[in-house]
């Protein structure tokens, strides 16, 4: 049978992984897919630097020679970014070729367009290496949970936060140092942003939560807040106190809403994904038939990347002749099916809270935080007030709450903060017991 050729947009980490991958293990991936899959071309950069990676392989320095050669079936889009990005793979659908993306940020921000136009044209978008790397989530979602309602999903879905969230437990270092030796060692970029302020890991749960509820994707009203306002005292307290802080992505069907939430999260110790450290990645699934189900990984690096685009090619391949009336839809969801289901705005949140607050040791100062968490209807479900270092006259006080509205914790913060018992702001970060029920 002809083989099915592949153009490549980008051979660098990803790109190199996946030639390589393509080529040690050409025969079991032609045993899997029925026909062999075959690199033609490439678009790079630099020339010189590629034709390391590349050998023989044809070299472009126009990414529109491969997304415009009739010889290639299907573009795989390794470049990142937004543009030319998006633009290319657009012409490469109006081409009729299938697509392959390892594009979380692409998929995020343009995917409800990019499926669209696949859609009209009876093409293929694959995006299993848009998040969690080699973790086959999306796969997971689409197919193999399709039986169930999924109720929630939790994930740690960027790497760098993980690392250096791991590190400042294990080493009690500073939040500026471990991004010093991550950047060191190559785990984060020289601009962090996107990673240690939660952006990344928003573009990446933006894409699950709209495979699991068949919802378009609304990078938009996906709630971020990063980590880069945590203390080792708040890692060491949550210690004390049985959790560990992970930056989750959290979507979850309330009853007025989808929660879509990126930020630091107490999880009890005891959870499985409370203890994946490091650059790992793992993304927790409820389906109501299934329960829970925990998925875990490298969620980046050039071969656990390509494993994810390979498998995709894979896919793409064995349907290539299918008909797109029977492929598995991009968004697990019939296109004219997907739900009108409000993205709830963060206010309306429920969840627990860690608080962590300074305050002059003095009588009645406890009493007075109290009332107005009473006043908020916001109850407390354990409290730690912390012995004053010698010659100081403040304290950390430490409560966990029950679950509760977001509204009426930030209100209850705003007047706890001006309290003059109270020195500076309250700490909070929110609380998820992650539990089966």
């Amino acid at each position: 049978m002809k083989p099915i050729h592949v153009g490549l947009l980008g051979l660098g980490t990803v790109g190199g992984g996946t030639l390589t991958v393509l080529t040690r293990n050409a025969e079991e991936i032609t045993r899997r897919a029925g026909r062999e899959i075959r690199v033609v071309r490439a678009a790079v950069r630099n020339l010189d630097k590629a034709k390391r990676t590349a050998g023989d392989l044809p070299l472009t320095t126009n990414p529109f020679d491969v997304v415009d050669d009739p010889a290639i079936d299907i573009v795989v889009e390794l470049m990142g970014g937004l543009e030319p990005a998006r633009e290319l793979v657009m012409q490469a659908i109006a081409n009729g070729k299938h697509v392959v993306t390892a594009n979380k940020h692409l998929v995020a921000k343009h995917g409800n367009e990019i499926f669209a136009a696949a859609q009209a044209k009876g093409v293929m978008v694959a995006f299993e290496a848009a998040v969690a790397g080699g973790i086959p989530i999306i796969k997971a979602l689409r197919e193999g949970l399709t039986a169930n309602r999924i109720e929630w999903l939790a994930g740690i879905i960027n790497g760098t936060s993980n690392f250096i969230l791991t590190e400042m437990r294990d080493k009690g270092a500073a939040f500026d140092d471990v991004l010093k030796e991550a950047q060191r060692l190559g785990y984060a970029e020289a601009d962090p942003t996107f990673d240690i302020e939660g952006i990344d890991a928003a573009h990446k749960l933006t894409i699950l939560s709209a495979i699991a509820f068949g919802i378009p994707m609304q990078f938009n009203r996906a709630y971020t807040e990063g980590i880069s306002k945590l203390t080792r005292e708040d890692v060491r307290y949550a210690e004390e106190l049985g959790y560990r802080i992970k930056l989750l992505g959290i979507a979850r069907r309330a009853e007025a809403g989808i929660e879509l939430r990126v930020h630091p999260t107490l999880i009890p110790a005891r959870r499985l994904i409370a203890n994946v450290d490091g650059a790992m990645n793992a993304v927790l699934v409820k389906g109501d038939a299934v329960g829970p189900t925990l998925y875990y990984g490298a969620g980046a690096g050039a071969e656990p990347t390509a494993s994810a685009v390979v498998a995709d090619l894979v896919d793409v391949t064995r349907l290539h002749t299918a008909d797109p009336h029977h492929r598995v839809p991009h968004l697990a969801f019939q296109p004219d099916r997907l739900a009108a289901t409000p993205i709830l705005p963060m206010d309306e949140v429920r969840t627990a809270y860690y608080l962590r607050l300074s305050a002059f040791d003095r009588p009645g100062v406890l009493a007075d935080i109290t009332r107005i968490l009473a006043d908020g209807d916001i109850s407390i479900d354990a409290m730690v007030q912390k012995e004053p270092a010698e010659g100081e006259e403040q304290v950390d006080i430490i409560l966990l709450t029950h679950v509760t509205v977001e509204k009426n914790v930030n209100a209850a913060i705003s007047k706890i903060e001006a309290l003059d018992t109270v020195v500076g702001q309250v700490m909070r970060i929110r609380l998820e017991e992650l539990a089966a029920k």
